[in-house]
């Protein structure tokens, strides 16, 4: 089947996984995270990326969108491990560390390696301002600016938690409305999460043709809400399935958010048809390429690159055999099997992964990397 499309990640924070597990978005950025992150080096980046790249590929997910520092790092990383990842390079507006040198940065790596570049066109390069509220007006209508001339895709946060969400609807009508009135919706946008939304809001990213990454494990364990999927889905918005980042999840498995999604999605409406399990597989597939504006994956078919996982049948998730209604083969591999049941595992024609374990990367020596990188990032004793 085709690989997974993990539509929102911040895979190269593997050496933060459970810091600060029990705070709220808020203080689990300002307090734990972004402390951390400030005292993150390219190798470190490089192997948090790294071993984000294996966990992904043995779990079947073959194209991630990521956000994230130390832009080289990560995609030497990703390029190693022969994962496809789509990175923006992520800013924000810091003492010392203005928007608009980043800005100029993105700029400059597109123009000089244009947007897709690596080995079966591995690397697709985009901006990612971090948000509406840790950055201007004016770096938000720059970046739209930048991303237009490049027809690059800006993958941004967007009314991820209620107080976040408050501050912008009392500043400028909501978060989706500023996007609007700066010139992002006029462009290729990834909306990351888009949890706090109005009726008003799902309109105006589909009449944009906005995609969204639904994040429901993130948003669940930082209590930052549930997103509205029934009303994305509705309102013909483009919605895939992100994971975040392995710090806010903890793991990243897609199978796991197709699980969530349709339980969430249940539960809040009580329709128990509310996602399917075909609706979810379709959303973790097409539907994230879909967000990011790709045509090229998320499918098997002429024209589209070879990211293909082997899912093995020999397990007793499927002890009904496969000579069962559709709707029940396809509950027992989402529902049931999820990512123990990836057994191989292709990204542009090339195997990568070879009976659940990669062909590139030395996994335990990767691990190791990660644990010195989460040492020297957390200030803790090993």
């Amino acid at each position: 089947m085709p690989g997974l499309v993990n539509a929102h990640a911040h895979s190269a924070m593997t050496p933060l996984r459970g810091a600060g597990g029990d705070l709220p978005l808020l203080s689990w950025l300002n307090d734990v995270i972004w402390p951390a992150e400030a005292r993150m080096r390219p190798a470190d980046a490089y192997a948090g990326m790294l071993l984000g790249c294996v966990e992904m590929l043995q779990h079947g997910i073959t194209t991630s969108a990521e956000m994230y520092l130390h832009g080289e790092s990560v995609v030497n990383a990703a390029l190693t491990a022969g994962s496809r990842i789509l990175l923006a390079p992520a800013y924000f507006d810091l003492p010392g560390a203005g928007w608009q040198s980043a800005l100029t940065a993105i700029d400059k790596w597109i123009d000089e390696d244009g947007l897709r570049f690596g080995p079966g066109g591995r690397v697709e390069l985009c901006y990612g301002p971090h948000s509406a509220y840790t950055l201007p007006a004016e770096a938000l209508r720059a970046t739209a600016e930048s991303a237009a001339a490049r027809g690059a895709l800006v993958h941004i946060h967007v009314a991820e938690s209620p107080a976040e969400d408050q501050n912008q609807r009392a500043a400028h009508g909501s978060v989706p409305q500023l996007l609007a009135e700066v010139g992002l919706l006029d462009g290729r946008l990834l909306a990351a999460h888009a949890v706090h939304l109005s009726d008003h809001d799902v309109r105006l990213l589909a009449d944009h043709g906005a995609g969204v990454a639904h994040c429901p494990g993130s948003n669940a364990k930082l209590a930052s809400g549930i997103a509205g999927l029934t009303a994305l889905r509705a309102g013909s918005v483009a919605v895939g399935l992100g994971t975040d980042g392995p710090a806010s999840n903890d793991d990243l498995d897609l199978w796991e958010e197709m699980r969530l999604a349709m339980m969430l999605a249940r539960a809040t409406t009580g329709d128990p048809f509310a996602l399917t399990a075909k609706d979810a597989l379709l959303m973790a597939t097409r539907g994230g390429a879909a967000a990011v504006g790709r045509q090229d994956i998320g499918t098997l078919s002429p024209g589209t690159w070879a990211d293909m996982i082997h899912i093995g049948v020999d397990g007793p998730h499927f002890a009904a055999g496969l000579d069962v209604p559709d709707e029940q083969l396809l509950a027992n591999l989402v529902w049931a099997a999820g990512s123990r049941a990836v057994r191989d595992v292709w990204v542009a024609g090339e195997q990568v992964v070879a009976d659940g374990e990669p062909l590139r990367v030395d996994r335990v020596a990767a691990q190791r990397a990660v644990a010195a990188a989460a040492v020297h990032m957390l200030q803790v004793e090993p």
